[in-house]
């Protein structure tokens, strides 16, 4: 499983909002990579932000 798959995973057993630090702990990953795959994710319009730094998916 890449990165944005983890991170979409993540944020949707998580059913609330999430900053990168929480997901990056959450998933087990390096949040550098969180932060990436959020942009890739961001980009695609799969997640967006209900707040500044918090994500949720769509």
């Amino acid at each position: 499983m890449d990165a944005e798959e983890t991170v979409i995973e993540t944020l949707k057993n998580a059913g609330k909002a999430l900053k990168s630090g929480e997901i990056a702990v959450l998933a087990g990953i390096d949040k550098k990579m969180v932060d990436k795959a959020i942009k890739a994710l961001k980009t695609a319009d799969k997640i967006n932000s209900p707040k500044r730094c918090y994500y949720e998916v769509k």
